[in-house]
């Protein structure tokens, strides 16, 4: 067991039982206890499978590859509009954890298998997102930018394009595509580091905002 997840779940205000017990469910099964993005991390040969999180309206199991597995009583659910693998369970109670311990194990147990067989199941298709009017102009005008975002990763395309269709205000949406112009003609996505500091690379952990002024 990790030290640093002892002192996560010694820290928490809210949900400390249920964390708790989340993590002996998780300990005594072939996953290795981590701790990772501040929170408790569950792997196995080193692959990430499992996280617990801890919200403010309630405790939840983060199964990274949730979307591969096999689900009949509909218990996963989907984080957000744009998730695609990552599947949550979000439990508001010690007695609804217990209930559905047997659940949770066979999750574990099914992903662990899928790991080891190196099989992946067909993921859903990623919803397709569109252009917003405002990119589509700017690329008219701009084509060197055009080429900068066209050579970026699907990923890294995607989460622009969440963030930009974020709202429906189009002098919002123009601001925001202004805002992250520069990290797009450089590469980089719209989480990815620029100052080089991060700890977590390519992804920001926000190490810049503590960084000494010159």
């Amino acid at each position: 067991m990790n030290e640093k997840v002892d002192a996560y779940i010694e820290g928490l205000k809210n949900w400390k039982q249920e964390a708790a017990l989340l993590r002996e469910i998780l300990c005594a099964t072939e996953l290795e206890e981590d701790f990772k993005w501040s929170r408790p991390c569950y792997t196995h040969n080193g692959k990430n499978l499992v996280g617990i999180a801890t919200l403010k309206a309630h405790c939840a199991l983060n199964i990274f590859n949730g979307a591969a597995l096999t689900d009949p009583n509909g218990l996963l659910m989907i984080p957000g509009e744009h998730s695609q693998s990552g599947r949550w369970m979000k439990f508001a109670s010690v007695a609804e954890i217990k209930k559905k311990a047997p659940a949770i194990k066979a999750f574990i147990k099914e992903a662990i298998i899928l790991e080891l067989s190196g099989i992946q199941k067909e993921k859903p298709k990623a919803t397709t997102l569109a252009m917003p009017v405002e990119l589509e102009t700017l690329f008219k005008k701009d084509t060197k930018l055009k080429k900068a975002f066209t050579a970026l990763t699907p990923g890294r395309q995607r989460g622009y394009l969440i963030y930009f269709s974020g709202t429906k205000n189009t002098q919002t949406i123009t601001n925001r595509i202004e805002k992250v112009v520069p990290k797009i003609l450089c590469g980089k996505g719209l989480n990815d580091c620029t100052c080089g500091l991060s700890k977590r690379m390519p992804t920001c952990d926000g190490s810049h905002k503590f960084a000494k002024v010159k």
